[in-house]
């Protein structure tokens, strides 16, 4: 019966997750735990215990006799994750670098480029950034420090719902595969610093244009 609960919560919690990643569950939408129950064909206790977890993530807000509400986009949310994740994605890359792999340790990290490469070529948009996304968690598992990639992880979350909503407003990212492309590079030649900076700037560049899809079409308010 324990494990039939634990389960229960487990996939409430993903789908969920996905729903609000999807855009199914809009940012500012109010949703009554007896509502997503239904939706999901669970009874409420997985729902609410759920709805915590995501709580944590900084993905709902909770309101008594209200039931949740899904955390709005912001511009200054995205700005402060960002300014965190380029310093410490950076910092893995370099690790990385110093790490001096061979191209065989690093054929995932190469296989997520070439995949981007390819979902550019197909004009396939979602493809692309979940290889993006591939790319970047490879990256800080190749930089070997276990609480840097735990920190990463708590606010990739939040980087990929606002990826999400702009992702079809940007301009097509052949910018982002070079620069990928060139840190790939520069970590096989186990060049820390040239991994650093590429890396640094991509992430920096990155955060001023997703701010500036924001700020313009107003997406922080919903």
């Amino acid at each position: 019966m324990m494990e039939q609960a634990i389960s229960s919560v487990d996939r409430a919690t993903s789908e969920l997750r996905q729903m609000i990643f999807s855009g199914e569950l809009a940012p500012g939408s109010d949703h009554l735990e007896t509502e997503l129950a239904e939706r999901l064909g669970m009874s409420r206790t997985p729902v609410r215990e759920a709805a915590l977890t995501l709580r944590a993530q900084g993905l709902v807000e909770l309101r008594p006799r209200r039931g949740l509400r899904i955390a709005p986009v912001s511009a200054q949310d995205m700005r402060d994750i960002y300014d965190i994740l380029t310093e410490l994605e950076s910092l893995a890359a370099a690790r990385a670098a110093e790490a001096r792999y061979s191209r065989a340790d690093l054929a995932t990290l190469a296989s997520t480029i070439n995949d981007m490469d390819t979902a550019l070529a197909n004009d396939d948009l979602r493809a692309w950034a979940q290889a993006d996304d591939r790319f970047h968690r490879e990256l800080v598992r190749l930089g070997r420090n276990a609480r840097l990639s735990m920190i990463v992880s708590v606010m990739r979350d939040q980087v990929r719902r606002a990826r999400s909503t702009t992702l079809f407003m940007r301009p097509k990212p052949v910018q982002s595969n070079d620069d990928h492309r060139a840190v790939y590079q520069a970590i096989a030649a186990g060049d820390a610093k040239t991994a650093h900076d590429i890396h640094h700037t991509h992430r920096r560049q990155a955060r001023d244009m997703l701010v500036a899809l924001l700020e313009k079409h107003q997406l922080h308010g919903l």
